[in-house]
């Protein structure tokens, strides 16, 4: 009884650490490709707009460069989840924000909720497509007065951004492959990073 116990426990240790320990070059990547993603929309944001106006860089870029620098591995993390997920739930976001304009109490859980359940229909599921979704209903007067055209700058832009950063940053050493779909990582490495 007591060897299957120390049996249990050494293999639950495996499987929770073995999802959570990441080496130090994995850090290294992680890091270089979640800062250049970001910069390169932060940088895009200071180039073509005044301070007053950042609506170019919004929160749930952050979450989506978690997953796809981080977690590159999670279906969460795939291209179409990514690209997808972000746009329907934008869409939906002001669609909702449009129809329901002043219920905050209403508009903010329902393009939430409903956002989930597109990306989910899809096949698309993308955690940062939620906020996305929010952002559209609770964000500034700005983003407000953007309308669907949020849907495309800063969404689809910046989400295309992370996305070629990812492709680049993901591929580089052979630990790290980016999307799961081999076919698709061997063409990108062989597009970029072609031997002599």
């Amino acid at each position: 009884m007591k060897k299957r116990i120390n049996r249990g426990l050494r293999i639950s240790r495996y499987v929770i650490y073995k999802e959570t320990l990441v080496d130090y070059k994995e850090h290294f990547w992680s890091f270089l490709g979640a800062f250049i993603g970001i910069a390169l929309i932060a940088f895009f944001q200071s180039f073509i707009l005044t301070k007053e106006e950042n609506i170019f860089l919004i929160g749930s870029f952050g979450a989506s460069s978690v997953l796809i620098y981080g977690a590159i591995q999670s279906p969460l993390a795939q291209p179409r989840n990514l690209i997808l997920g972000n746009v329907i739930s934008a869409a939906i976001g002001v669609s909702i924000a449009k129809v329901l304009p002043d219920i905050i109490w209403i508009t903010a859980p329902l393009a939430v909720s409903l956002s989930i359940v597109s990306m989910q229909m899809i096949k698309a599921l993308h955690p940062p497509g939620g906020a996305a979704a929010l952002i559209a209903v609770i964000g500034s007067e700005k983003i407000q007065e953007l309308g669907y055209l949020y849907v495309f700058t800063p969404v689809l832009t910046g989400t295309l951004i992370l996305f070629f950063v990812a492709l680049i940053f993901n591929n580089i050493t052979k630990h790290r492959k980016y999307p799961n779909d081999r076919r698709f990582g061997h063409s990108i490495k062989r597009l970029f990073f072609k031997k002599a």
